[in-house]
């Protein structure tokens, strides 16, 4: 059955109006016709079977049929500060993330990002990413779409966080500051990983190709952002974000 999403003002008494690139996608794509049943989010938790009633030019009427609540969602929020990749990275970055739980993603430039993103770039990119995270969240079930945020620079990412009850931050050498070894790093980093709680929210700090710069992550820690290891061997950066998103979902699912 598809899934749609819709703004809230958009469902009725006993009817759903689907606007938007949607409707073109259901009638010419989907060629869907009336007397379908499909399933609508409202992007706070509602959920609606609807069967489609009329389809125009510009809209698309569904009645309701039954109205959910949802709980698909994990207990945490989990905020991904994502620094900038080169190419299309950044698209299965998004897509992956919002299939594995995440609630928001940050785009962050920091000093070794190769990709510099001028206004009228980030406008069309953010576009593509928001589009990219509510396909993913439809696919997913997702009772909502993470948002992809504006990019900011590392210390305004730092200061975004600040809010957030548990920060992390892979890192390549977080051996050495856990304890100069490999296996205290990881013993050190699953005692961590399992002190955090459902309800507990949570920020993820993954560096570009050329990793963080080590001042970004003595400031980092500074403002209390926790250094893990990810294990022996050296991660991409479209894979270390994954990685670590994966095991919080294990963790926080309930």
């Amino acid at each position: 059955m598809y899934h749609f999403f819709v703004e809230p003002y958009q469902v009725h008494e006993d009817r759903i109006e689907i606007l938007g690139g949607d409707v073109n996608h259901m009638k010419n794509v989907l060629r869907m016709k009336a007397g379908e049943e499909i399933t609508v989010s409202d992007g706070f938790g509602h959920e609606y079977l609807c069967k489609v009633q009329t389809l125009s030019e510009d809209s698309v009427q569904a009645e309701i049929l039954e109205r959910r609540e949802v709980s698909v969602e994990l207990a945490s929020k989990i905020v991904l500060f994502q620094c900038l990749p080169k190419g299309d990275k950044m698209e299965l970055i998004i897509q992956k993330a919002v299939e594995l739980g995440a609630s928001a993603i940050v785009p962050v430039a920091s000093k070794r990002c190769v990709v510099k993103l001028d206004a009228k770039k980030e406008e069309s990119k953010r576009k593509r990413w928001q589009a990219i995270a509510e396909s993913a969240a439809k696919q997913s079930g997702r009772a909502v779409v993470p948002e992809v945020m504006p990019v900011v620079s590392f210390s305004q990412a730092l200061k975004q966080a600040e809010a957030l009850d548990v920060r992390l931050i892979p890192y390549e050498c977080a051996d050495e500051i856990l304890g100069g070894e490999q296996v205290t790093a990881m013993k050190k980093t699953r005692q961590l990983l399992g002190t955090i709680q459902r309800g507990q929210s949570i920020g993820i700090f993954i560096g570009p190709e050329g990793g963080l710069e080590k001042q970004e992550v003595e400031s980092a820690m500074a403002g209390g952002v926790q250094p893990v290891t990810l294990g022996r061997r050296i991660l991409r950066t479209e894979t270390a974000g994954l990685c670590i998103l994966s095991v919080l979902m294990f963790q926080l699912e309930e």
